[in-house]
């Protein structure tokens, strides 16, 4: 899993290195109110949270940034968080997350895949953070690609995400208020190079079919399910369409 974090750090690497003033400076549509600045930043200031939270927690860790406790939501704080230390120029803000994003692949690669990890809401095994880690560097990297007019090509990589968005629907449901789903949540996806990712049981309750990328981008709330060719088979289609997640 290490692994493909580093290649997907590589990929986001590779599209900043050529920035100039305004491309840092570019909105970026799908983060509003932020620049690609902005968004470097942010996954610069969540790797260095997933060091800091090893030894006191995630909330501690995210009031170092923020200076005092942030209520609301997730959002709410990563927005806090990003709002008091934007500003630097595009390379400072590269050369951070350059510098967290090592940090939290060595902390990884040294840690015992079951090793527990405080993050937002629970504990995560150091794998299921790094394929955390992996789908938000993934969603922002698309970002940063859509604000600048880059191409990206999609991976083997989306099968870890997939699995993630499977794994966490009960979660999903949960925070939204709802039952858990009537029984297990399977995803049957044509992967970028046309063969077929079985991801869950194949009697599951509910099976999502369809293209790997676009489940990916519904997941991250980049893609809505009623513009994709995702369909759903089971008596929680719908909802599981409509909450599905890869995010706290």
């Amino acid at each position: 899993m290490v692994q493909a974090l580093t290649e997907q750090h590589r990929e986001l690497d590779d599209l900043l290195a050529g920035l100039d003033a305004d491309g840092w400076a570019r909105p970026v549509p799908s983060c509003p109110g932020w620049s690609v600045a902005d968004v470097v930043l942010h996954l610069a200031q969540t790797d260095e949270l997933v060091v800091a939270s090893v030894d006191g927690g995630f909330p501690a860790a995210a009031a170092r940034i923020t200076g005092e406790p942030v209520d609301g939501t997730v959002d709410d704080q990563v927005g806090v968080m990003v709002e008091r230390e934007r500003g630097a120029p595009g390379p400072e803000v590269h050369a951070r997350w350059r510098a967290a994003a090592s940090a939290v692949r060595a902390l990884l690669a040294e840690s015992d895949p079951r090793r527990p990890m405080p993050w937002v809401v629970t504990d995560l095994p150091a794998r299921t953070m790094a394929t955390t880690r992996l789908a938000e560097t993934w969603i922002h990297t698309h970002d940063v690609a859509d604000a600048v007019g880059a191409a990206l090509v999609p991976g083997d990589r989306l099968r870890h995400i997939a699995r993630l968005a499977v794994r966490t629907v009960p979660y999903a449901f949960i925070r939204a208020g709802l039952d858990p789903p009537a029984g297990p949540v399977a995803a049957r996806l044509t992967a970028p190079d046309g063969s077929t990712w079985q991801i869950g049981d194949e009697d599951a309750t509910t099976t999502v079919l369809g293209p790997a990328l676009e489940f990916c981008l519904v997941a991250a709330r980049r893609l809505d399910p009623a513009a994709s060719t995702l369909t759903a088979e089971g008596p929680d289609a719908d909802d599981v369409l409509r909450l599905v997640r890869t995010y706290a």
